[in-house]
């Protein structure tokens, strides 16, 4: 699969089968974080990979904005430094993450964990120290179904809603 095909069709999963994720699979998951670009190279990242079934359904249980994350066999917890551009940073990451997962056959989503006392909470039992940010915990696993059901692709804006020439409100036109 080449990276325009993942784009086109990368899905957000939130059922996921009970497979383990290969070693090699979570290295190269891992590797495309960390090898992502970021704002003048400062890496502001952690990566915390969870495979006990036990805490992935407790951090499930705690983060009541993604119920699913519970259910994955594999989760990958992203931790960033204070600072500014870390969050744009690690978002470009997460992406590189996510698309080599489905690349793999797996699918992920994004967790936000907005809630304070809840991202505190998983922070004490991930062991993350105060002074580094938890930004997401990223469930990966297999799809449990192909049929995507109300969570498939949704229609997206059109190119001429989005894109502009020039200047904002200048329809887009490309050449040729």
């Amino acid at each position: 699969m080449d990276v325009n095909d993942a784009v086109l069709t990368r899905l957000t999963v939130r059922e996921y089968k009970p497979d383990a994720v290969p070693d090699d699979v979570v290295d190269r998951l891992l590797e495309a974080g960390r090898l992502s670009p970021s704002s003048q190279n400062l890496q502001p990242w952690h990566f915390i990979v969870i495979r006990d079934a036990a805490t992935i359904k407790r951090l499930g249980e705690m983060a009541t904005q993604g119920p699913c994350l519970g259910d994955a066999p594999l989760a990958i917890a992203v931790v960033t430094d204070d600072t500014p551009r870390a969050p744009l940073d690690a978002g470009r990451a997460i992406q590189h993450m996510e698309l080599v997962a489905w690349e793999e056959g797996m699918g992920t989503c994004f967790i936000g964990i907005r809630d304070a006392d809840q991202n505190a909470a998983i922070k004490e039992v991930l062991s993350i120290p105060a002074h580094l940010v938890l930004l997401t915990i990223l469930p990966f696993g297999y799809r449990k179904s192909a049929n995507m059901g109300k969570f498939g692709r949704r229609n997206r804006r059109a190119l001429s809603e989005v894109a502009h020439s020039e200047r904002f409100g200048n329809t887009y036109t490309h050449s040729g």
